[in-house]
């Protein structure tokens, strides 16, 4: 068994894994940067280390950095976490060479699903079906352009080590080719020294349904279920959801089928998520068509929502097959109980485009509410970086029924108040509220065609969340009617607070 892990990442992914580590009695460590000295996670573990300036590049991405924090405190173990290096093939090889037990897939594995190119020849193997596409051996701005031609509009380019949403453009007439090779190409090299292309057909308005596999050493394979992740803005999701409201017993049965069928021929060891499209067509049906999209080669940040669902831990499974156990359950003791949703909340600002926000969080208090489960990387005090991603907290909502995990969430989100800077707590509760969501009917593209709407007019502060902010700050009831008089900006809630 590990007996010290090393969390080579940050924020709430870290604290999640420094959770896991005490319920099975593995001492915890923990790095940070400069800017990161005084962070949550830095409190949550047995020892922390010093790795770097802020820049990630030079202090969570630096691999030399992280293996000497394992050398210096005698870690044999490393978790990725989700981000930075969870999926560089590099990381887990120098890893394995320096003695470190991995805690995720062998670097082959990532090597191989990581690729879009290369996990797309694996599934079609398997006999799962793939997006109609073309990996051009020809990468010139030229031959991925022949490529489009081929396989007409509308068409979908993507960096083949991509993910995210980066690398990737969308054609929908033949003159805007060229110039989205030219940006997919810059991207993907930018954000994964890596520019290689390939071109899909663009499914139109599909739902994005994920599902959750596990393997271990000793030839078991299981899948933990979907998630529906068609919530999403610019290919990042916002709000993620389990049992999909859109699948059939039928459907999901072949979803999930496939899923295992690939992580088998992939011999996949450890968490892993394979993604896909379904072409819902004119509702849910047993015969939908779904294509296999990619392979998430790590734990994902929404599996507190399969967790919540199935009753598993998710990283403590991760552990235990990384230190060579047999998977903790087999299939046929997996099941779905109730329905699980969870919305991220970030520091950024719908209003202006969703510019991601930065400074102080004057005021953060995370509501308490039966049901209702909270992963943050962030306290009362603390203060947002320029330097890292902008999500603040994940709110994972759990009930008996979908309506009643809505209202459940809903109820969390109007009671969490966060001043200091701008959030995007008001917009969630909009995508909540919207006849689209509450049908189940929201595709991919629906934030983006819908979103600027929901984002651009702030409501009224509603009497939930002034309640919680006077609560916290202990205002007289003067402030609640000039609260209630004003649109729901958290620079405008309290008097006399600025930053």
């Amino acid at each position: 068994m590990i007996r010290r892990l090393l969390i080579a990442n940050r924020g709430e992914i870290a604290i999640r894994i420094a959770r896991a580590c005490r319920e099975l009695g593995v001492e915890s460590v923990a790095v940070y940067s400069d800017a990161d000295a005084h962070a949550a996670h830095v409190s949550a573990t047995d020892r922390a280390v010093h790795i770097g300036p802020p820049p990630p590049r030079e202090s969570y991405l630096n691999i030399d950095a992280l293996l000497d924090a394992a050398r210096r405190t005698e870690a044999d173990a490393v978790h990725p976490g989700y981000g930075f290096l969870s999926e560089n093939e590099r990381f887990a090889r120098a890893c394995a060479d320096a003695g470190l037990i991995f805690v995720g897939p062998p670097a082959d594995a990532i090597a191989r699903m990581g690729s879009k190119i290369r996990a797309r020849a694996v599934a079609t193997a398997a006999g799962v079906p793939v997006v109609p596409g073309s990996t051009p051996a020809d990468q010139t701005d030229a031959g991925v352009l022949a490529a489009v031609n081929a396989i007409g509009v509308p068409a979908l380019i993507k960096a083949s080590a991509g993910g995210g949403g980066r690398g990737m453009r969308q054609v929908r007439h033949a003159g805007e080719a060229l110039a989205a090779i030219q940006g997919a190409r810059r991207e993907a090299e930018a954000a994964f020294r890596d520019g290689t292309l390939y071109v899909e057909r663009l499914i139109e308005r599909p739902h994005h349904i994920e599902v959750q596999v596990f393997a271990d050493t000793h030839g078991h394979v299981v899948h933990l279920f979907e998630r529906e992740c068609s919530v999403q803005r610019r290919h990042q999701k916002v709000i993620e959801e389990s049992p999909s409201p859109n699948l059939t017993d039928t459907l999901r049965r072949r979803m999930t089928d496939a899923a295992v069928r690939a992580a088998r021929a992939a011999g996949y060891v450890n968490a892993g998520t394979f993604e896909f499209l379904v072409d819902m067509g004119h509702g849910a049906a047993d015969d939908a068509p779904f294509y296999f999209l990619e392979m998430n080669t790590r734990l994902q940040v929404e599996h507190p929502v399969t967790e919540q669902v199935t009753g598993v831990d998710m990283v403590r499974a991760q552990m235990l097959v990384a230190s060579g156990a047999p998977l903790p359950w087999t299939q046929e003791q997996l099941a779905q109980r109730g329905h699980a949703i969870e919305a991220r909340i970030y520091a950024e600002d719908p209003a202006t485009g969703f510019i991601p926000q930065a400074g102080p969080l004057l005021l953060y208090r995370e509501p308490k509410i039966p049901g209702v489960r909270i992963d943050s990387g962030v306290r009362e005090g603390d203060r947002v970086s320029v330097h890292y991603d902008a999500m603040l907290a994940k709110v994972i909502a759990t009930a008996e029924t979908r309506p009643l995990a809505i209202a459940r969430l809903r109820e969390a989100l109007l009671t969490f108040p966060v001043l200091g800077i701008r959030t995007n707590i008001g917009f969630l509760i909009r995508v909540l509220d919207s006849d689209a969501f509450r049908d189940g009917a929201v595709h991919t593209g629906y934030l983006d065609e819908e979103g600027a709407a929901l984002a651009s007019e702030p409501s009224p502060a509603p009497p939930e969340f002034l309640r919680a902010v006077l609560a916290a700050t202990s205002e007289g009831p003067s402030t609640a009617s000039e609260v209630l008089t004003r649109t729901w900006d958290p620079w405008g809630t309290v008097r006399g607070w600025n930053a």
